[in-house]
Parts: C-alpha cells; structure tokens; sequence
C-alpha cells in the first residue's frame, strides 16, 4: 500500500502579497481556491500594504529566495499535476530572467502548462510604477512563452510602442504580442478614447478574431481588481470556458466584488459571499 503523497498543485500563482488589503496573491489566491484548484502563492514582494498609504515597509524577496521558493515546489514533487502558472506583479527584471528559466525547465513535464501573464507596469492614471526595466524583461523572458496575457491599456502601450487610444489601434497593439506560444491577449481598461462615462471595455484578441465586452464603469477604485481578473480568468478557463466566456464571466467577478465591496463601504477590494 503505497504512503501518503505530496499535495497536488493546480496552480502556481506568482505575484505581490501584502499583510493589509486584498493585491496580487492576498485577492488572487482566495478567488482560485473557491474554484476547487490546489494553489501555491510564490510571493514576489512583500509589503505591509499598497503604496498609496502615508506608510509602507518591506520589498522584493531576495532573488535566492524567490528562486528556491520555485525551485523547491519541485523538490517536493508537488507540479505531477499542475496546470496553470499564473503569474502578476515583478519585483525586478532579475525575478523575471529567473521565472523564464524555471518555466524552461519545468515545461517539457508540462508540455499543457497554462502560462497566463499579467504584465504588472503602470496605468492611465500613475504611468510606470514599476522598475521600468520590468517592462523589457516581461517581453524578453514571459510574453512569448505566455499561452495568454491579461495587460491593461496602458501596460499594451508600454510593451508595444504602439498606439492604443481607439479599439482598432488597440487589436493592432494586441496581435503585436500574438507571438511564440502565445494565444490570446485580453485587454483591460482597453481603448479608453471610446469610453463613456457610465462603461469601459475589455477586448479579447486573437489570431483570428477580436470582441469587445463593454461592462459598467462604477465609482470607486480600489487596488486589485486586475490580480482579481486574472485569477479569475485563470479559474474559468481551467473549468473548460471559451476565452471569450471566461473574459466575460471574469468582467461579472470583479463588478460582483465591487458592487460588495461599495455596500461594505470598505477601501479595500471585497469578495463577494461565497454562493
């Protein structure tokens, strides 16, 4: 009879983590877990909160860290069944170059991985509040290996040189990035020239084809709703969903924690009760 064996991950999430409020792996990871899916949270940076506070301590994890930390998930041989990578904000281009050599070794285990990829850079509102040389290394050592990337309209900009103001700029950005592995680019905060005061728009890009889903645009912004898009694009697509369907259900995820987090009257983003 054979013993008991290690726990089998579906999901590796690499991203943010903070000890106040709901970014990268602290929102990520709850939402993937209510999709039944086994979750490692590899942490990039941590911090005491976000930065928009009067205060804030901490920073990335020391590179031999984070490397081991990726290094010993497989040690453990907890990745005989993994599925998806899911991978947000960066601490430095050096996590970066690591991050591409562990996919590199791990994938030809893997050979269905699901490598999604939130380029984590900047927005319309605050520019680059990355280390700007982040913005090559997402393009030298993730973009191309990415079955999907999930940047906002602004982050398309960065990583084009390209216009993205009008929807048809925006798919020509889009299929810029349609290259090596990747499949599909979905835009956040997409096209913002179009926008009305009540909505915004996401677009799907592939190959073959773009859709633009138009969703409401609510009055408040709390940080996080990109980490809470992704994992939840990530779960939905790991249940079977289209990229267009899980783009949409993904849209109806995070209006659902906006609309719980507004009647909370909290700051920080709220998941919705668990149905």
């Amino acid at each position: 009879m054979n013993g008991p064996g290690p726990l089998p991950l579906d999901v590796v999430s690499i991203m943010s983590q903070v000890v106040y409020g709901r970014v990268g792996n602290s929102i990520a990871v709850p939402r993937l877990c209510r999709a039944g899916l086994h979750v490692a949270a590899v942490p990039t940076v941590v911090l005491s909160n976000t930065p928009h506070y009067p205060t804030m301590h901490g920073g990335a994890l020391p590179l031999d860290w984070f490397q081991g930390y990726l290094d010993d998930l497989v040690a453990r041989d907890a990745l005989h069944r993994l599925r998806a990578v899911v991978v947000g904000f960066l601490g430095n281009a050096a996590q970066a170059r690591a991050l591409g050599r562990w996919l590199d070794r791990i994938r030809p285990d893997h050979p269905d991985l699901m490598l999604i990829v939130d380029t984590v850079i900047g927005d319309h509102d605050h520019g680059i509040y990355v280390d700007p040389s982040l913005v090559d290394a997402y393009r030298d050592h993730l973009v191309g290996q990415a079955r999907g990337l999930t940047p906002n309209g602004f982050e398309l900009a960065q990583l084009t040189g390209l216009p993205v103001d009008g929807i048809d700029d925006a798919i020509r950005a889009a299929r810029q990035l349609l290259a090596g592995n990747t499949e599909w680019v979905v835009v956040t905060s997409a096209a913002p020239a179009t926008w009305t005061p009540d909505d915004m728009k996401i677009l799907v890009v592939t190959r073959t084809g773009a859709t633009t889903i138009v969703h409401p645009r609510l009055a408040l912004t709390p940080k996080g709703t990109g980490d809470l898009f992704t994992a939840s694009l990530a779960a939905h697509l790991l249940e079977g969903a289209t990229i267009e369907a899980a783009a949409r259900r993904s849209a109806d995820n995070v209006l659902s924690a906006l609309r719980e987090t507004q009647r909370a009257h909290c700051t920080e983003l709220l998941l919705p009760p668990h149905p």
